[in-house]
């Protein structure tokens, strides 16, 4: 955590620290990479207006790529970190825990990217360069699984991207991790078993492992669990 936050933070000086100064940059070089392992999503940012965030940004790479791979790193999990320490590169030998956490994160990260870029290019990502998009539709997709940062108006978007981004969040992170949400790994049983009862297959299987019952039964708990907070909150 230190290793990362540490890194983060120096790289996020490079910015704060001409914009600033000394104290003020280093302070808030330390205080967002922090915020953003830990999927808190507090900035210090409400002097340039309320509830602007990280919007000054949203064409700024460095800022925008280390705030995003901080908030992945911290939401994949340790024991997925612990997996990747021990076996390095080699896939076939990674839990199967560490597969479905890896698998999932990439694939909810670039859906939600294309979808936000979608249904956001004629509304708040209108007028911005091709590449500015891009980033902006990534930095949302990543951000909402639980971070909270924002480099776009999140008040303008239109109904489908606040659905998106509702569902991003109410799926999160991953186990043993520093975001919140209903975690990946149930979210890709309850497909992998919606799939099996789609195809009349009595056992479930992810990357050929097949998976027990009771983990089954478990993510439906939890996601039932979830729905129900999440439907009570709304009301």
């Amino acid at each position: 955590t230190l290793f990362f936050e540490s890194i983060g933070a120096v790289l996020l000086m490079i910015r704060f620290i001409p914009e600033f100064g000394i104290g003020r940059g280093i302070w808030y070089g330390i205080f967002h990479s922090i915020s953003a392992f830990c999927n808190a999503g507090f900035d210090l940012m409400g002097e340039n207006g309320a509830y602007q965030s990280l919007i000054r940004y949203s064409d700024d790479w460095l800022v925008n790529t280390v705030i995003m791979l901080l908030i992945i790193i911290g939401g994949i999990g340790f024991l997925v970190w612990d997996d990747l320490s021990v076996k390095k590169f080699q896939w076939k030998k990674y839990h199967l825990h560490t597969k479905i956490v890896l698998s999932t994160t990439g694939f909810l990260i670039i859906g939600g990217a294309v979808l936000f870029l979608i249904l956001e290019k004629n509304n708040v990502l209108a007028g911005m360069p091709v590449k500015e998009q891009i980033l902006c539709s990534l930095f949302h997709s990543v951000t909402a699984r639980t971070a909270g940062f924002n480099t776009t108006d999140t008040g303008a978007l239109t109904e489908g991207s606040k659905l998106v981004t509702m569902i991003l969040m109410f799926i999160g992170g991953s186990p043993g991790s520093t975001a919140g949400g209903m975690k990946t790994t149930t979210f890709t049983v309850l497909i992998l078993n919606a799939i099996a009862t789609f195809r009349s297959r009595e056992n479930v299987e992810a990357f050929g492992r097949r998976l027990d019952h009771y983990v089954i039964k478990n993510a439906a708990t939890i996601a039932m669990l979830y729905f129900t907070m999440f439907f009570c909150g709304g009301i």
